[in-house]
């Protein structure tokens, strides 16, 4: 039995009922621009509906945003 990450699929007109940021522009923005800043491991296409795996949200966030020095 492996033990996987549990992940979400959030419709992107649904992500502010569950997150409040990025606000809906914004990730409507990263997901225009997803070849070009990595956002595409985030974004899952289902016929037309775009979808946001929360998990890879999450991971994509830690690895492209360094902390502060």
């Amino acid at each position: 039995m492996t033990t996987e990450q549990q992940t979400r699929l959030i419709p992107v007109t649904k992500w502010p009922e569950y997150h409040a940021w990025p606000p809906l522009g914004g990730l409507r923005h990263l997901i225009f621009f997803e070849k070009t800043n990595g956002f595409h491991h985030c974004v899952r296409r289902v016929g037309r509906r775009v979808l946001i795996d929360e998990h890879a949200f999450f991971k994509w966030i830690e690895e492209n945003n360094p902390p502060a020095k």
